[in-house]
């Protein structure tokens, strides 16, 4: 026999009965606020066609993907000189067509495009599944998890991102009562684009995007070291520091206009910095994206979030490439973020549909699920495992009791019988403490000749002798 314990792969977990209840809790929640809003439900294949995948989150997602090996000979078709060469890149397209998805929106743009003729435009879907990335496992970051997806596909108009805050803010003040203060930042890809061509280096954009999102991980040395690797002069990284507002001006002899220099220490986050920003950026591109996010902020302001730390924040760039407008995150002290998204202009162009926009968001349920844990927020799941036990004491009395049982589950209330006749009665006390059971039956001779339960509370220890119809408006209380 063999001595190797079974384990599982890294980056990934078992859910027992209770963290299954936990789940299925923000899970409800979620798709409880999506349904509010008008958004339907769909799901598509856990693997799709790596072609499908590849290339459109850009090379950081590329890297993410875990691809499928071809069933059979994979190797048969394999190219020599690859082989030989180990050249992994060279033999993925050969020995490797499809790939597990490692996000839900790249699924999505193909199953519009796939179904645009059954679909009404402007289509609003959510979607709740796992999804895969080949990442460094660590703290709230896992190689299998889920995503909970909103998207609205064949609109641009603003007022989608104000729904999409507006559900954020809905889906936490319930998960988290009031009791958890956390933060929704944003930005706007167009913004980032438009300071990118004000310090003239237009052709380096993705990755300066790519060094400036690891800003809340390196700080501004490690950015810095990125943007020099990247041939960036030290003229052009201070003057990009500025506009991020990661500097005051008074600070950097590169800024001319000196009348702005105390403006632009106003208020670091809201109107007002958009403002300054328009006076000191020189792109057409970012002046759009400036105005794209006042009338955002704008409209939230008019419906007030209920308990949302709304902030503007210029280094928000998040990794995935397609975004092209809005990007939104959200995080609470000490985690990672627990939800993200943004807009995206043309990501079924790649699938032929050209010119669609969507805007989506995406709460990450196992790190949402840590954050509650942690913070002591969730609810007691009683309703979630079995209410009543009934004892088996022999076989005439599992006779008299199975029509009870029976009678209770078709009153929507979780019931069970012990199954092993005579068994112990201790033994099935202690399995109905183990399993948390509220209420244990125990039905003798004098219980069956009247006709009254004999119902014991296991949390009180106190009996009474209920009959099955009494007992149903007992729990039902």
């Amino acid at each position: 026999m063999s001595s190797n314990r079974p384990s599982l792969p890294k980056g990934t977990r078992d859910f027992s009965p209770i963290e299954m209840a936990r789940r299925n809790y923000i899970f409800d929640t979620i798709k409880k606020v999506y349904k509010k809003y008008g958004f339907q439900q769909i799901e598509t294949p856990a693997m799709e066609n790596l072609s499908t995948l590849v290339g459109t989150g850009g090379d950081e997602s590329d890297k993410l993907i875990f691809k499928i090996l071809n069933s059979g000979d994979f190797l048969a078709k394999a190219d020599e000189k690859a082989l030989q060469e180990k050249n992994a890149n060279g033999l993925t397209k050969l020995i490797a067509e499809k790939a597990l998805h490692y996000d839900l929106t790249v699924p999505f743009a193909r199953y519009v495009v796939q179904n645009q003729n059954e679909i009404t435009f402007p289509f609003r879907r959510f979607q709740i599944q796992p999804v895969w990335r080949a990442d460094r496992p660590q703290r709230g970051r896992y190689r299998e998890f889920y995503q909970c997806d909103a998207d609205i596909i064949g609109s641009d108009s603003l007022l989608n991102e104000v729904d999409l805050i507006k559900i954020i803010d809905d889906v936490f003040s319930e998960l988290f009562q009031g009791k958890l203060n956390y933060t929704v930042s944003v930005n706007n890809r167009k913004i980032l684009q438009g300071i990118v061509e004000s310090i003239g280096e237009t052709d380096k954009f993705e990755q300066i995007i790519v060094a400036i999102d690891k800003y809340d991980k390196i700080g501004e040395e490690g950015v810095t070291k990125e943007l020099e690797k990247l041939k960036i002069t030290s003229r052009s990284i201070d003057e990009l520091y500025v506009l991020l507002k990661l500097r005051e001006a008074r600070d950097i002899v590169a800024i001319e206009d000196k009348d702005d220099v105390e403006k632009i220490g106003m208020p670091q986050y809201g109107i007002n910095q958009l403002e300054i920003l328009e006076r000191n950026i020189n792109s057409i591109n970012g002046v759009r994206g400036i105005e794209e996010l006042e009338s955002i902020f704008r409209n939230l302001d008019k419906l007030e979030l209920k308990t949302a730390n709304l902030k503007l924040d210029l280094t928000l760039a998040r990794g995935l490439g397609y975004y092209t407008g809005t990007i939104i995150e959200v995080k609470v002290d000490n985690f990672p973020s627990i939800c993200g998204g943004g807009r995206y202009d043309d990501l079924t162009g790649k699938f032929g549909l050209k010119d669609v926009s969507g805007v989506g968001i995406s709460f990450g349920a196992d790190r949402i699920y840590d954050v509650l844990l942690d913070n002591n927020l969730y609810p007691k799941f009683e309703g979630d495992s079995t209410q009543v036990l009934f004892v088996n004491f022999g076989e005439k009395e599992q006779d008299y009791c199975l029509p009870l049982l029976f009678q209770l589950r078709d009153e929507d209330i979780n019931a069970e019988i012990y199954p092993d006749v005579g068994a112990k009665l201790k033994k099935q006390m202690t399995f109905a403490n183990n399993k948390n059971i509220n209420y244990v039956v125990l039905v003798g001779s004098d219980e069956m000749n009247s006709g009254k339960l004999t119902v014991k509370n296991m949390q009180t220890g106190e009996q009474h002798a209920f009959t099955i119809e009494e007992l149903i408006q007992e729990l039902k209380k």
